[in-house]
């Protein structure tokens, strides 16, 4: 009798999570969007398993502060960027913080739209310059299917996705047979050896914890308990936290498999790989065609889901801010198409897309602090949490990660400039 009503109680438990899951699968492609195939591939490729400590690093700060951002929607009933409206208040603040939250967004798709470029282009043989037109036509689709009241359509294509990539990276894992011990040490022991190493780490948490992830997080788990009474959102607190453990989890292993892969597949073969489609080439006569498709299949999965997030953190960014209900479809176009000048631009000039990506993250990075500098004071503050206020110790080591990530992005600047 125990037994039978403990399982109960159980499968009970694992219904709810499941009918809630849906805010941290969405920001889970933060781990896994063709930014992380970027700075994973680059660094894995020049400096073996090196930089495997920083992907663990990023994941585990990217897990924390997307906790807290979803927690904050589910507490206040509030997106982050409402929030920081209504401290800001006037609109001399307001405008040029929205315009940096823009530039992040507009950064984040970038690197989002170039992965489907990419894709598209080796993997159906479609020219650079069509494959960006056709690039941009991927995210409307999909919105098109799913409005507020279906919202749960592209949830439950967020699932394919995942899957997707996450079986096609444990396959690439299988055939090409990384060092057990080589990825343990380097899992643990921090190495920071080169001016290179360092630009990659940057890039890497830049690609990891992510300004939109941390707007749209909060976001989407406001609109999970919009008129939901204290008692309800306390159970979906909880049901918050496992989801966030467990799906970034996930994928904090696949952002690690990418650069593991990488390592093992082209540092001993190509060092300099510098680029997804020299990446691509390089594959097939080690491992064979499959390899190939098969990572040109999660690259094609992880561009178009990542921009369906983009798109999303645009639009909650922009009401919010502004205050305003944005034309669904207008800011759709917006978003998706203020990248096309600049990439069709960067293609027809020949400009590599793999460093194109790389430097897009290092460029989040340094944008980090807009979403997550008032997310950290938001989550503190107990007039406005209530009894969701961070306990001192939560708070603690958020800052210790704002105090991470300001310190690398600093000694980036100070080492372009030559001042270190």
């Amino acid at each position: 009798m125990f037994f039978s009503k403990l399982l109960s109680q159980r499968k009970k438990s694992i219904q709810r999570l499941l009918l809630y899951t849906g805010p941290a699968l969405l920001v889970s492609m933060a781990y896994m969007d063709p930014g992380n195939y970027g700075t994973d591939i680059q660094a894995g490729a020049l400096l073996n398993y090196n930089l495997l400590w920083v992907v663990w690093l990023s994941s585990g700060m990217a897990m924390l502060l997307q906790y807290l951002s979803g927690k904050l929607g589910i507490a206040t009933r509030l997106s982050l960027p409402e929030i920081i409206r209504e401290k800001l208040k006037k609109k001399k603040y307001i405008i040029p913080y929205w315009l940096g939250a823009e530039a992040a967004a507009a950064a984040t798709d970038l690197a989002e739209y170039l992965g489907t470029v990419i894709a598209l282009n080796l993997l159906f043989g479609i020219p650079m310059i069509y494959a960006a037109i056709f690039g941009a036509l991927d995210v409307l689709i999909i919105l098109t299917l799913a409005t507020q009241s279906r919202f749960y359509i592209i949830e439950r294509l967020f699932v394919i996705f995942v899957s997707i990539i996450g079986f096609g990276y444990f396959y690439e894992i299988f055939i090409t047979k990384p060092d057990p011990s080589g990825i343990l040490f380097h899992s643990f022991v921090p190495s920071l050896a080169t001016s290179n190493a360092i630009l990659l780490a940057v890039g890497i948490i830049g690609a990891t914890v992510m300004p939109h992830a941390l707007f749209v997080h909060s976001w989407l788990t406001k609109n999970k308990v919009e008129e939901k009474p204290l008692e309800e959102r306390r159970r979906i607190r909880k049901l918050h936290l496992v989801e966030n453990v467990v799906l970034l989890t996930i994928a904090g292993m696949i952002n690690a498999a990418i650069m593991i892969m990488a390592a093992t597949a082209f540092h001993s073969h190509n060092p300099g790989v510098a680029s997804i489609s020299e990446a691509y080439k390089t594959l097939i006569p080690l491992f064979g065609a499959t390899a190939g498709i098969v990572f040109l299949l999660t690259l094609l999965s992880s561009g178009i889901a990542s921009s369906v997030v983009g798109t999303l953190a645009g639009q909650a960014i922009m009401e919010g801010l502004l205050g305003k209900k944005v034309n669904l479809w207008l800011r759709r176009f917006v978003t998706r198409f203020i990248n096309v000048i600049p990439t069709t631009i960067a293609i027809l000039l020949g400009l590599d897309p793999l460093n194109i990506l790389v430097y897009s993250q290092v460029v989040l990075s340094i944008m980090i602090p807009i979403p997550m500098i008032p997310l950290v004071i938001a989550t503190g503050d107990k007039r406005l949490m209530g009894e969701f206020v961070n306990k001192k110790i939560t708070t603690l080591l958020a800052v210790i990660f704002v105090g991470v990530i300001l310190v690398l992005n600093s000694y980036l600047l100070f080492s372009v400039l030559g001042i270190v």
